[in-house]
């Protein structure tokens, strides 16, 4: 497991970050997300070392991680760091060989990787021939081909269409399912609602929330439901403790003050007539991190 307690940053007079501490389980897919400047480079940097922490710690399996853990770290930067005049097989080859692969497997490797990444009919071609899509792929593969111990991904889906965002989340699933942690960043909230297992919310160089996406959205939760009815759900509106916050003929989401029993609500529909659904509806994502940054 990937840990980090207490771990804090200033840059000059500017504190970038101010105590932070998750951790990273094996096999389970961690999303980081925060607006620009909220910390989740920096974090990602002193993880994998490009960066010192000023005070904390990092811990690999409760032990502080060292140099030699992190070599077998895989890491894909927000910003390309690519060669944009090799072939892509030839760079993740190199890539391979800089982290100890020889070189028949790190050629094997690099073209299994390419080949799931949708990318095995370019292996020859040159980076700066590829689509700015493609060249976020190769990053990624890139982060992938020496077979890491852990993946540190920051904004892997940037620049992606959705196909391709598709293929990427299979393939950083499979990895979890191998046994891998997987830290990555986000600005794409659906996507992390999507893909992830465990939640980190950063904002202003602090941690504002952390847990498993079902205790974030339990945490968060407002008492709100969805009715379906047959005719006009409008009625609604006239219930005490009641807050209609859409209304679309039938249907209707409603928000229920503290106090207020579903189950009269409930009563009060079928008193009218037939009520077809009646679920509480959990947050979404975004709603989660408006109100935890708020």
């Amino acid at each position: 497991m990937l840990e980090l307690d207490q771990v804090r940053r200033s840059f000059g007079d500017r504190t970038a970050l101010d105590g932070v501490s998750f951790g990273v389980a094996e096999g389970r897919l961690t999303g980081f997300v925060g607006a620009n400047g909220a910390g989740k480079t920096t974090t990602m940097r002193i993880v994998l070392g490009v960066l010192a922490a000023d005070s904390g710690e990092v811990r690999w399996d409760g032990r502080p991680l060292g140099d030699d853990v992190r070599r077998r770290f895989g890491y894909m930067p927000e910003e390309r760091g690519l060669y944009p005049k090799m072939t892509v097989l030839a760079q993740l080859v190199y890539l391979a060989r800089l982290h100890g692969v020889g070189r028949a497997t790190a050629r094997r490797r690099a073209l299994e990787v390419l080949d799931r990444l949708g990318l095995g009919d370019r292996a020859r071609d040159r980076l700066d021939s590829l689509s700015l899509g493609n060249q976020q792929r190769v990053q990624i593969a890139a982060a992938l081909v020496h077979e890491p111990l852990v993946l540190v991904l920051d904004e892997p889906f940037s620049g992606l269409d959705p196909l391709a965002v598709d293929v990427v989340v299979a393939v950083l699933r499979e990895q979890a399912a191998a046994g891998v942690p997987v830290l990555f960043s986000s600005h794409q909230l659906d996507v992390v609602e999507r893909l992830c297992d465990d939640l980190v919310v950063i904002a202003e160089g602090t941690v504002r929330a952390a847990g498993t996406r079902e205790e974030l959205r339990a945490r968060f939760a407002r008492a709100r439901w969805s009715v379906v009815v047959d005719d006009d759900a409008g009625w609604l509106r006239d219930e005490p403790g009641v807050t209609v916050v859409e209304l679309d003929g039938p249907e209707a989401l409603v928000e229920l003050a503290p106090g207020v029993d579903d189950q009269a609500v409930l009563a009060a529909g079928l008193r009218r007539g037939p009520v077809r659904a009646f679920h509480p509806v959990l947050p979404r994502l975004a709603e989660i991190f408006d109100e935890v940054v708020r």
